[in-house]
């Protein structure tokens, strides 16, 4: 049994896969921090000074602490319940930008594995050895020169 889940670990697609989990959550991390970092606040600052990560709505008050509540960071401490409304919206722009990041490269792959895969064309003519004129394939003497060909 060890034999066999070292031979499946050690197949080639098994490792491309891993790396490339890797590689997505390094860039889901970058693509996070321009969302929340740098694309976040100028569309706040248009929308009125709004800071997006407090966007919340309070469905329960805390204990130690009654609404309202001047951040979300303050609501979690006096324990109250929220429903993250900027949370949210953060993650979706994340999603959308490494979507669109995945469909652009996969389009990308695409495009490179139509050229290669694309075979050229069998040839139709070729030239008579006599007068270097273009014949038909299966000629047997050239209409040009009327030599005859083997």
């Amino acid at each position: 049994m060890l034999a066999e889940f070292k031979k499946f670990v050690m197949r080639g697609n098994v490792i491309d896969m891993s790396v490339g989990i890797i590689i997505g959550a390094a860039f889901t991390k970058i693509v996070n921090s321009m969302v929340s970092d740098i694309l976040m606040p100028p569309l706040g600052l248009l929308m009125g000074k709004v800071d997006f990560s407090n966007w919340f709505i309070v469905l329960k008050p805390g204990a130690s602490t009654p609404a309202p509540y001047e951040s979300l960071s303050a609501a979690q401490a006096a324990g109250a319940t929220t429903l993250n409304i900027g949370n949210l919206l953060n993650a979706v722009i994340s999603f959308l930008i490494v979507a669109l990041c995945i469909f652009m490269l996969i389009k990308l792959i695409n495009k490179l594995n139509a050229l290669k895969e694309t075979p050229a064309e069998a040839p139709t003519t070729k030239k008579c050895p006599y007068c270097c004129m273009e014949i038909p394939l299966e000629a047997t003497r050239c209409g040009h020169c009327t030599s005859s060909l083997k």
